[in-house]
Order: structure tokens, then C-alpha cells, then sequence
């Protein structure tokens, strides 16, 4: 039995199956590279939904976290320590904003996110207590908690896991109609991701995400715009709330803040909105601990050289030329996406999104399926554009071989 096979039937047998992973065991990486445990070398065109925007073992990255690790990791928030003031003020002044609210996953962000809305709603909008509203978009992904699934129109997510929380309302994503509709004197936030990722990185219309911050700051409702996946250098600005000149009244970030390294997930915003908490309130045991911080503090000035922003900008347009000529060949019906980052649909006739990965494992790539029919291309940002090509022309070649 090969050393694959075992690891495989390990992990069958003894995890919770709540994924179903394609069938690679990675060993090591480096860059956009993944060796699996027999040696064999795979592109990595998913960086972990974001988590690994900046690589596969950054050099950099790696040498913050080995020297903190050699200093403290972990205080809890009882104490001060060294690094949490100034991961701070350098996320904050990344945003634009005052004030962050550091925590660990992405979920446990939206969750603060949720937490921080209603209080503001009852603290300084005066909505009555108990009748907070929040909107959100349909197809959305912003987690799986018990409170985050209860706004899911996703049914693997959300069904048999009531009963529900209430206090949201779901319009569909990119209806500036509906969404205007959907606010009362009631709604305390707008909650949306500017390019929806698990959904198959739709891309909303031109002037949606003007719209949604008109409308929230002429209604005083927050704008609270989860970047978790698309923040951070994927589309090829910070956030990818700048394409079109908007900036929210509260980021939710995770993924890339930690640089595939530590989990690191923050709430950001200025003080008339994160001011609402006062100690004992919310918390987290880990959130902002001293090795998190000082990964994070690298990843931002990483990201204050512009130099992946504009990496992702100029080799995207360069992947979206590529893959919109695959469209109306017979196997891809369309492509959306902005900068790293391409939701692929494939014909229902030729494959489903999970054969076509499969497909393409087997040729040293690696994708994810989401939905059905589509594939999902995120490679990390640092990949360089002979890589790219070549993980490309895998992908042409697998469509060329027709229906699997």
C-alpha cells in the first residue's frame, strides 16, 4: 500500500467527514508549489481561498513568526504585549480606519461583525432593543456557525442545523431595488462580500457596491463589507471594495492577515462604531495573541510596497484574457473574476467542476469545485507567469480530451 493510500484511509477512518478533499496528500511546499508525500510536485491555483496569498513558506513570513516564537506566543487578552498596539494602529491605518478588534477565524469575524452591528444599532441608532435587522445577499458565504448559517441559502450548509437565528433579511446579490426595499428604520447593517467567492466568484454590476454605500449611509446603516476572501491583494488592490472608490463602514477580514501562517481574522473600524464595547462585552483567548500579531504586521507591510497588488492586477488581466477565449469552445460557458482570482463554469455536458479537478490533479494542478459546475482558480500571488501558463495549458488540455 503506498504511503498516499494509507494516509487516505487514515483519515477516513478516523476524521469527521465534513470534507471531501481531492485524494493529494501534500507533504511540503514552497511558493505556488505543493510536493505530495510519493514527490510528486502540484501547482497550487487555490492558496488555501486566499490563506496562502502570499505563498507557500514566505521567507519573510516565516522569519517573523521563528523569532516570535523564540520571545512569547501567547498572553491572552488579560495582559498587554509588545506587538498587539502596533499590529493595531498598522491594520487600522491600512483601512483607512481607528479602531481594529482582533480574532481568529474568519467566521469568529463575522460573528464579531454581527455582534458589533446590533450594539451600535441599540447604542447609538437607538433601534428598539430585540428588533435589530441585518441584510444580506442570497449565495452568500460568510461562514458556518449556527448564527452565520441561519442567513445561508446554501443547503448543505444551513439544513438540520436549526433551529435559526433570527434578525436577518436576504435579497438577492447585486439588486439595488431589493436591497432598498429590504432596510427599515429597524435595519442596523448591510452585510455582503464585494465579490461573492463559495458562490462562484460572482462579480457584482457595475455601480452595486456605489449603490449599497449611498443607500446604507442616507438610510445610517453600517455598510460592513466581508473581505475575508477577496481582501488582502486578491483582486489586485487591498480591497476589493476599491474598484469602485467605496470604502465600508467596517471591514471583516481573515484568511491572507495571517499569511498562511497562524490564524488571524480582525473587525476594523473607526471608533463611533467598535467604541460600542467596553470590557467583559466580547473577547477571545487567542485573538490578537503576540505570534499572530507579529505575522500580521509583516503581512501588512508586505502589502504596504503595493508590489502584489500590482502583481495580481497585471498577471489577472492576464488570466482572464486566457480563459475567456476558452469560453463558447463547447466546455466553459463563462468566467468572472477580478485579478488572482476566476470562477470557471463549465458545461454540465462535458464534466462536473469536481471531474474537471480531478482531471487536473492528475496533470499537477490543483483547483476546487464549488457548486456543481464550476471550478474556482485562486493561485497565490506570488506565482509567476510561466507557472501560471503552464498550470493554463493543463487546463486547455483537460477540456481538449472532451467529456469525462
Amino acid at each position: 500500500m503506498s504511503t498516499t493510500a494509507e494516509a487516505l484511509r487514515s483519515a477516513e477512518a478516523h476524521s469527521a467527514h465534513n470534507y471531501h478533499p481531492l485524494p493529494v496528500v501534500v507533504a511540503t511546499a514552497e511558493g505556488a508549489w505543493m510536493t505530495d508525500v510519493e514527490g510528486r510536485r502540484f501547482l497550487d491555483m487555490l492558496a488555501g481561498y486566499s490563506a496562502l496569498n502570499f505563498g507557500h513558506g514566505n521567507r519573510r513570513l516565516l522569519d517573523a513568526a521563528k523569532a516570535q516564537l523564540e520571545r512569547v506566543t501567547l498572553t491572552s487578552r488579560a495582559f498587554h504585549h509588545d506587538r498587539f498596539g502596533d499590529f493595531c494602529r498598522e491594520l487600522a491605518a491600512l483601512c483607512g480606519k481607528e479602531m481594529v478588534l482582533p480574532m481568529n477565524t474568519g467566521a469568529e469575524a463575522v460573528e464579531t461583525a454581527v455582534k458589533t452591528a446590533r450594539k451600535w444599532g441599540y447604542e447609538v441608532k437607538g433601534v428598539p432593543d430585540g428588533q435589530a435587522k441585518i441584510v444580506v445577499a442570497a449565495n452568500n458565504f460568510h461562514g458556518r456557525t449556527t448564527t452565520i448559517v441561519s442567513f445561508s441559502t446554501d443547503h448543505e450548509a444551513r439544513d438540520h442545523y436549526g433551529p435559526y437565528t433570527p434578525g436577518f433579511e436576504i435579497v438577492p446579490y447585486g439588486d439595488l431595488t431589493a436591497l432598498a426595499a429590504a432596510v427599515t428604520a429597524n435595519t442596523v447593517a448591510v452585510l455582503l462580500e464585494p465579490i461573492q467567492g463559495e458562490a462562484g466568484v460572482l462579480v457584482p454590476p457595475a455601480g452595486y457596491l456605489q449603490g449599497v454605500r449611498e443607500l446604507t449611509r442616507e438610510r445610517n446603516v453600517l455598510f460592513m463589507a466581508d473581505e475575508i476572501q477577496s481582501g488582502l491583494g486578491r483582486t489586485g488592490k487591498t480591497f476589493a471594495c476599491e474598484h469602485e472608490d467605496v470604502v465600508p463602514d467596517v471591514y471583516i477580514l481573515g484568511k491572507a492577515l495571517g499569511g498562511g501562517v497562524v490564524p488571524v481574522s480582525a473587525v476594523v473600524a473607526d471608533r463611533d462604531v467598535l467604541g460600542v464595547f467596553r470590557p467583559g462585552e466580547h473577547g477571545s483567548t487567542f485573538g490578537g495573541n503576540p505570534l499572530a500579531c507579529a505575522v500580521a504586521l509583516e503581512v501588512i507591510a508586505m502589502l504596504r510596497s503595493g508590489e502584489h497588488q500590482q502583481h495580481a492586477a497585471e498577471l489577472g488581466d492576464h488570466l482572464h484574457r486566457e480563459l475567456n477565449l476558452l469560453v463558447g469552445g463547447g466546455a466553459v460557458t463563462a468566467v468572472r473574476g477580478r485579478g488572482l482570482w476566476a470562477g470557471v463554469d463549465i458545461d454540465p455536458a462535458h464534466g462536473t467542476g469536481r471531474e474537471i479537478s480531478e482531471a487536473l490533479m492528475q496533470r499537477g494542478v490543483l483547483v476546487k469545485d464549488t457548486h456543481g459546475s464550476t471550478i474556482r482558480i485562486a493561485p497565490p500571488l506570488v506565482i509567476g507567469k510561466e507557472d501560471l501558463d503552464w498550470g493554463l495549458d493543463q487546463l486547455r488540455e483537460v477540456l481538449a480530451a472532451g467529456p469525462a
